[in-house]
Formats: structure tokens, C-alpha cells, sequence
């Protein structure tokens, strides 16, 4: 028999012509090869048939690497004349198995193969498959062509990218071309990304690329990172539409650029504190009357579970009182008796009735976000200055499906607003507020800590002692107090004498350098003072400090107390010649605002409260 007709046998086209291909074919050789390619690429046999020892030399040189022992059993095969093929068959068969106990069999992947159990005396039957797909369990597939396997399949695949020019031409080998194929690049997977314009309260702005799926935490923190702010996790990311004048902060776990898809061109991303975001979480009495509360369920209507009975889906909580409705499409203004549920937003047609025969749906929670008017008074000509909106996800321009909403004073607009989050998300503010907490546990205790002034980092002090010591009576904290703002102008004066440092003189220096501090705001209305104040949450101790528009040597501190802001005058008084401050009528006095801030940050003195936070403005 020819070389290439022995070929074609193996090639399973007519194996039954020849006993040994037939053999040969049982062996599972020519499975994963083209047989009769690989005979021409050997080259003609020219003559007669061809001997079994041809044979044997062109089935090495196709496959080689097979052990001695089956080498052996396969010389018997191809040149012994008077052999018992079907029993040499059967012997190698059961030499490659005794190989499965220190050679795992690999598929046409690379993959491992899983050895099922078999029962002895059976043998295993495989389904009828193509010679690229068929392999025997008790065959092991050369490495060689497993990788060649891979090779063409990654080739196929990247046959359609562009060849990248080698950047390194000069490491390449003498076989090597000077073009990366695609197949030697490392897989990557395209992650989209977008670029994100971003506004200060300074009018500044910064263009961030993003990720698709970063969220407004993420984004806020890259902020902070490239503004080289503390970050105290109460930066937050507002969607700011002036077009429409509302305004309102995104949840830390919403998609940026999900968002800003629903958003006009004339919209954009605002960054600013807010230290209200998760208020209600700490003191939630100061955020739900007891008046604007009811319950489906009497049993769940414990103000001790409060923020349980809003969290828990199973609840039926209602927020009921009176608002002032804007009729769509008119300017007129109705006041209605609204509840709010779950279910949606509704308001009565019958005075207070909430029976479901009198009950209308005004806007539904699940594809709408709750916004604050930003001047609702000379845009939609609302009764007050507490106007909130609920504007559905499609609305980007037109006024006509907003549904606005006004409420008498900004605590039943607080009420109403954090509701309404509360109802729509549940559980997922209540991890965005626990997110900060459990990140700062797992930090360890000798990393930095956050910069920030609050109440329990902040204590009085008595260090006239060899050791200092907390001091727990107000009252001796007071008076500690009135000797330290004593001392410092004791200080103040000693300075005076000996002479200052700084290249400015005493008086001028103590006028001026409080303009470097973050919570002085310079020459800005009382208007926009109070805007400031409730942009950046109406909490306990949130201040600022300006400049008087009365006194032009006087400052103004303002100050929020139970969601109301109020004012105090710094006035200056002189004393032994010295300039100082006071803002209760020289009883304390300090040579710089800075100590002054120090100071009633310790000790609320005559104020409602301590100092606790300070309104910012970062530029980025």
C-alpha cells in the first residue's frame, strides 16, 4: 500500500481497507490530526507499497513522544506480518490506562479531564462525535497539539485586529517579526469610561473621567483625594438644575453617569458639604413630629422604633399634614391634606378624609426623586420659602409634570423630603450610613486620624497640675473657660510688649488673619449666609463667620440651633490700648477671631450650642 493511500485509510475515509489503520485508527491515532495532510508533508513515496517499517518511521515523525513500551507494542503492529491485531490492540489500551494514575488525560482545552468510575468487566462506549471533538478516556492527548489547538483558536479570534508596531524591535529574535501579533497581547476588557464636569460653590469646576459604574461616593472621594480635602464623609454630589430651580443631593450608592443621562444640557453636578445627609439616623424625634406620624399598625407605632418601622418593608408608615399643591399647568396654589405611603403620594379631596374613595395620587415614589426649590418664590410664585418638588426621571425641561409642593416652615419640609427617601430606598441609606463607621473600625489604630471637631473629640482641660485632668463639673469648665480667654489676652499683651515676629504689627495681623480659615466667608449678605447654612444641612453647631453689613468693623457669626439659624455680632472693644473681640459685650475677650472660634468651640458661653461644624468652600 502507498504511504498516501495508508494515509487516507487513517484518515477514517476507508480505515476498513487496511487492518493496521484500522488499528491504528482504534488507538485513537488520526483523532486529532489530519493524517493525510501530514503524509503529504512527508514527502512522496515513489515504488511499490509501502513496508510496515515506513510506516513506522512516518508514524513517529508525525507523533512523537509516545513511551517505550507502547513504541514497542507499536513496531509489533506495523511490521510482524502474523499478529494478532485485535489482542495488540487490547494490550495497549490497557498499558496507556495503567498511565491514568500518574497522568491526568488533557482535553482539546487544556483542561483537566474528570475520571468517572467504571465497573470492572465493562468497557466505556463514547457517543459518536467528529475526529476534532473525539477523545478516549484512556488516551492522552499530546501537549503539542493541544497548544496548537489553542494557538489557531486565539488566532481566529483576533484575525480581525490590527497588528500594533513592536515598540521594542531590537529584543526581537532572528525568527521573530517586528509586529506584536494580536494573539500575544494580554486579554483586557474594555471598560467604558466618561468624562464628568463637576462644579464648586465657587463657580470653579474639574473634569473627571470616570468608570460607568462608579457611584456617587466613589466619585465624591476622588474629589476629595484631588482637592486635598478631609475627608469626613459629609461631602456629597448634587444635581443641580437652574433652568428648573431645584436642587438635590445624590445617595451615595446611585450611578453618576446613570444620572446624568437624565439630565438637560443646562443641568450639572455640584460638590459641597452636607452634614444633614444621615442626621435623621441620630436624632430622628428632631425630623418626625409626633403630629405628622401614623401607623396602619398600632402595634409598630412605638417612637422608640421609629427608624425601624421605616426601614422594615413589611411597616405601613404615613406622613400626613397640610401642603401647598401647585395645580398642573396653572400657577394657582391649593392648600390639600397629602399623606405619603409607600404605594405613592396622595392628597385628599375631602378635607382630612383618607378614605380610599377620597384619596387622589399626586406623583408615585418608584421612578421620581424628591428636589428642594431653589427660589421658588419669584420662579413658581410659592407662598414660602420651603417649596419642595417631585420631578419624575423622564422630565428634563418642561415644568408641566413637576409636582410641586410648598410646606409652612423648613421643618415640615425636612419631614416630608427625608420621608420620601426613607420610604423609596429603605435598607440601602441605612448601609450608605454605616459604610463610613465600618470603614473606620477596620482601620487600624495607629493610622491617622480624621481631622474633624466634634463634641466628643473636644473636652475641658486642666493642666495647672503636673498631670492634666478632664474636667466634669460645667461649671468649673466654665470658669476654666473664663481663665483661658483671660490668659490668652494676658498672652496677647505679653507679645505686645516683647515684641511679634510676624512681619505685620500685632493689631494689624489680629484683623486680618482670620481670612485664612475655611469658615470665614468674607463680605456676603445675610441672605446668602442663611443659603450656605441650609445648602450644607441644617444641623446643630453648623457656622459660619462674615463680615457686618451694619458695622464695618464689626463680624457676624451665624449659627444653626434645631434646624433655625440665628445671628450674633462680633463687636470690637479696646483695652489697655489693644484691640479685642467679644460677642457678649467684652465679658470674654480675644485678641483674634481664631481664638474666639477655639474657644466657643470648647464652650457654648453664651450661645445655644458649641461650635461643631463649619461651612466650607473648596475650590477644585
Amino acid at each position: 500500500m502507498q504511504l498516501s493511500a495508508f494515509a487516507d485509510c487513517l484518515s477514517k475515509r476507508r480505515p476498513d481497507d487496511c487492518p493496521r489503520a484500522c488499528a491504528l485508527w482504534k488507538l485513537g491515532f488520526g483523532a486529532d490530526h489530519h493524517a493525510e495532510q501530514e503524509a503529504a508533508a512527508a514527502g512522496p513515496v515513489t515504488g511499490g507499497s509501502v513496508t510496515g517499517s515506513q510506516v513506522f518511521t512516518w508514524v513517529l515523525s508525525v507523533k512523537p513522544g509516545w513511551p517505550s513500551q507502547q513504541t514497542k507494542l507499536l513496531s509489533r503492529l506495523l511490521t510482524e506480518d502474523d499478529v494478532d491485531l485485535e489482542a495488540l490492540v487490547n494490550d495497549m489500551n490497557a498499558s496507556l490506562e495503567s498511565m491514568q494514575s500518574d497522568t491526568v488525560p488533557l482535553l482539546q482545552n487544556g483542561q483537566h479531564a474528570r475520571s468517572q468510575p467504571r465497573a470492572s468487566g465493562t468497557r466505556s462506549v463514547q457517543p459518536q462525535a467528529s475526529p476534532r471533538q473525539r477523545v478516549q478516556r484512556s488516551q492522552p492527548v499530546h501537549i503539542l497539539a493541544v497548544r496548537r489547538l489553542q494557538e489557531e483558536d486565539q488566532q481566529f479570534r483576533t484575525s480581525s485586529l490590527p497588528a500594533i508596531p513592536n515598540p521594542f524591535p531590537e529584543l526581537c529574535g532572528p525568527g521573530s517579526p517586528p509586529v506584536l501579533t494580536p494573539g500575544s497581547l494580554p486579554p483586557s476588557q474594555a471598560t467604558a469610561k466618561q468624562d464628568v464636569k463637576v462644579f464648586s460653590e465657587d463657580g470653579t469646576s474639574k473634569v473627571v473621567e470616570i468608570l460607568a459604574d462608579m457611584t456617587a461616593r466613589d466619585l465624591c472621594q476622588l474629589l476629595v483625594y484631588k482637592s486635598h480635602c478631609v475627608d469626613d464623609n459629609s461631602w456629597t454630589l448634587v444635581e443641580h438644575h437652574p433652568h428648573l430651580g431645584l436642587e438635590r443631593c445624590l445617595e451615595d450608592h446611585e450611578l453618576v453617569v446613570q444620572v446624568e443621562s437624565t439630565m438637560a444640557s443646562e443641568s450639572k453636578f455640584l460638590f459641597r458639604k452636607n452634614y444633614a445627609k444621615y442626621e435623621f439616623f441620630k436624632n430622628p424625634m428632631n425630623f418626625f413630629p409626633e403630629q405628622m406620624v401614623t401607623w396602619c399598625q398600632q402595634s409598630n407605632g412605638s417612637q422608640s422604633q421609629l427608624l425601624q418601622n421605616f426601614l422594615n418593608s413589611s411597616s405601613c408608615p404615613e406622613i400626613q399634614g397640610f401642603l401647598h399643591v401647585k395645580e398642573l399647568g396653572k400657577k394657582s396654589w391649593k392648600k390639600l391634606y397629602v399623606c405619603l405611603r409607600r404605594s405613592g403620594l396622595y392628597c385628599s379631596t375631602k378635607g382630612t378624609s383618607k378614605e380610599p374613595r377620597h384619596l387622589q395620587l399626586l406623583a408615585d415614589l418608584e421612578d421620581s426623586n424628591i428636589f428642594s426649590l431653589i427660589a421658588g418664590r419669584k420662579q413658581y410664585s410659592a407662598p414660602t420659602d420651603h417649596g419642595l418638588c417631585i420631578k419624575p426621571n423622564k422630565v428634563r425641561n418642561e415644568t408641566k409634570e413637576l409636582r410641586l409642593l410648598c410646606a409652612e416652615d423648613e421643618q415640615t419640609r425636612t419631614c416630608w423630603m427625608t420621608a420620601f427617601r426613607l420610604l423609596k430606598y429603605g435598607m440601602l441609606l441605612y448601609q450608605n450610613y454605616r459604610i463610613p463607621q465600618q470603614r473606620k473600625a477596620l482601620l487600624s489604630p495607629f493610622s491617622t486620624p480624621v481631622r474633624s471637631v466634634s463634641e466628643n473629640s473636644l473636652v475641658a482641660m486642666d493642666f495647672s497640675g503636673q498631670t492634666g485632668r478632664v474636667i466634669e463639673n460645667p461649671a468649673e469648665a466654665q470658669s476654666a473657660a473664663l481663665e483661658e480667654g483671660h490668659a490668652w489676652r494676658k498672652r496677647s499683651t505679653r507679645m505686645n510688649i516683647l515684641g511679634s515676629q510676624s512681619p505685620l504689627h500685632p493689631s494689624t495681623l489680629s484683623t486680618v488673619i482670620h481670612r485664612t480659615q475655611h469658615w470665614f466667608h468674607g463680605r456676603i449678605s445675610r441672605e446668602e449666609s442663611h443659603r450656605i447654612i441650609k445648602q450644607q444641612g441644617l444641623v446643630d453647631g453648623l457656622f459660619l463667620l462674615r463680615d457686618s453689613q451694619s458695622n464695618p468693623k464689626a463680624f457676624v457669626l451665624t449659627l444653626c440651633h434645631h434646624q433655625k439659624i440665628k445671628n450674633f455680632q462680633i463687636l470690637p472693644c479696646e483695652d489697655d490700648g489693644q484691640t479685642f473681640f467679644s460677642l457678649d459685650d467684652g465679658n470674654t475677650k480675644f485678641s483674634d477671631l481664631i481664638q474666639l472660634v477655639d474657644f466657643y468651640q470648647l464652650n457654648k458661653g453664651v450661645l445655644p450650642c458649641k461650635l461643631k461644624h463649619h461651612c466650607i468652600r473648596v475650590a477644585l
